[in-house]
Parts: structure tokens; C-alpha cells; sequence
């Protein structure tokens, strides 16, 4: 698959035939000091923030000619695309665009499915990281952690739940589907997200259907602490999380 020059590339059909694009996160803009945020959203639901940095230079620094000629020698690591994520590969990164970078097999199992998320050499990755703006709202006694990934359109990671952090789309867009702590969903935990968008995601009852959001450019999900998250990148997508620990 080739990568687009600015990091997108166009939806499939069918991925926009199974999943809608109407979100169902709140949504919320800049205006709110640091204080009103967190007494509004931070221990609540998750929240999509709009207006509240601008990455313009970082998005140039992302696009597919500037991230190959910066760290296409670079070796990335890879995670398996299931809820555990237990196998690790290393290969460079201009092999990583080349030769995984694309569409999600449908039959694939999320095992043996390998993308680019987190698990960054930041040393490494020093000059670009420095010129990401993240997002100025924070917890009391957290800082912010950054995990940049690339991945093709169809793949994701099945739901698991970790500490409350900030998603930010650079190129491309990326499906949400959240749970609250105390409703975990049923899936399992090997297969994709695009499997269970398509097997188990039709036959949902209306009390089990998950909170939704669709991210694009300029827009940063908040989600607070322990919820259960799945994602699918409905696009070949560039992207961000601040995790806040």
C-alpha cells in the first residue's frame, strides 16, 4: 500500500458502510480554564476538546517525505495489534511504510496483525516529539507521556482500559468506542477491532452500545481513567496520545 504524501489516504467503502461517522462524545472548546475543565470532564465522560493547540509545524513534520528522509534508517518497534500486545518486532522504519503499512485483513487475527504504536525511542524521535504541542489541560500530580504511531485503515486496538490521557489525529481519522469502567464489553481479546465492528458491533442491544466519537485533525479526545476503549482507524492515519500518569 503507499502511504499518501501527507500521511491520509481515502476511506474504503465498506469500512464507511459498517461504521458511521455521527459522534456521540461531548465536545467542548478552548474558552474553559484549567480548573473548570477538570471539575467538568476530567473524572467524568470522555470529552472531545476543540481549538486547543495548534500543530501546524508538527503536521509538516509528519508528512511521509519528512518522516522517511528524518528516521527512515530508524528501527521502530511494533506491537500486535490485540488487547495485550505481548509480541514485540523491531525492523526499520522506511521497511515499516513499505511493506506494513496497509489495510487491515479481515480475517486476520489481531495476534498476528503488527502496526507502529508507542513503545517510541525518545531519543530518537527527540526532534520531532519536541515540537508537538499537547494539550495544556493536566491532572493534579501527572505528567504527560508521550506514544506516536502510524497505521493503515482497518487496523486498531481491541478494547483495554488504562490511565486517563489525550488522542490527537496529525493525518487521517480514528473511530472510538468507549465503555465505562463498570460495563466491560464483551470481545475477544485476539481478534481485531475491525472483526468486531463487523461481527459483534450489529447485534448490540441498545443498552450495550458503546459511547462513540470520530477524531480528525485538530480535535483531541479526552478519556478519563479506566475506561474501556477500542479503536479503528478509518483511514491510513498519523497520531498522537499523551498519557497522564
Amino acid at each position: 500500500m503507499r502511504m499518501e504524501e501527507d500521511g491520509s489516504r481515502p476511506q474504503t467503502s465498506g469500512l464507511r458502510m459498517k461504521v458511521g461517522v455521527t459522534s456521540t462524545c461531548c465536545t467542548a472548546r478552548r474558552s474553559r480554564t484549567s480548573s473548570s475543565w477538570r471539575g467538568a470532564y476530567a473524572y467524568g465522560r470522555p470529552v472531545i476538546l476543540r481549538g486547543l493547540t495548534d500543530n501546524t509545524k508538527f503536521r509538516l513534520l509528519c508528512s511521509k517525505s519528512s518522516l522517511l528522509r528524518e528516521y527512515g534508517a530508524h528501527r521502530v518497534r511494533l506491537s500486535t495489534a490485540n488487547t495485550y500486545s505481548y509480541r514485540k518486532v523491531d525492523v526499520p522504519f522506511q521497511e515499516y511504510v513499505d511493506e506494513f503499512l496497509r489495510p487491515q485483513s479481515a480475517d486476520a487475527l489481531g495476534s498476528d496483525t503488527l502496526y507502529f504504536f508507542g513503545d517510541n525511542n525518545f531519543t530518537e524521535w527527540q526532534s520531532l516529539f519536541e515540537h508537538y504541542e499537547s494539550p495544556p489541560y493536566v491532572l493534579p500530580l501527572t505528567s504527560g507521556a508521550y506514544s506516536f504511531g502510524i497505521a493503515g485503515p482497518g487496523t486498531g486496538v481491541p478494547f483495554h482500559w488504562h490511565g486517563p490521557g489525550y488522542s490527537e489525529v496529525i493525518y487521517g481519522r480514528k473511530r472510538w468506542f468507549l465503555y465505562p469502567p463498570d460495563q466491560e464489553p464483551h470481545f475477544h481479546p485476539n481478534r481485531t477491532t475491525l472483526s468486531w465492528v463487523t461481527e459483534t458491533y450489529p447485534n448490540l442491544l441498545e443498552d450495550e452500545a458503546p459511547l462513540e466519537c470520530t477524531i480528525r485533525p485538530g480535535e483531541v479526545l479526552y478519556f478519563p481513567d479506566r475506561w474501556w476503549h477500542a479503536t479503528l482507524n478509518l483511514d491510513t492515519s498519523v497520531f498522537i496520545s499523551t498519557f497522564l500518569g
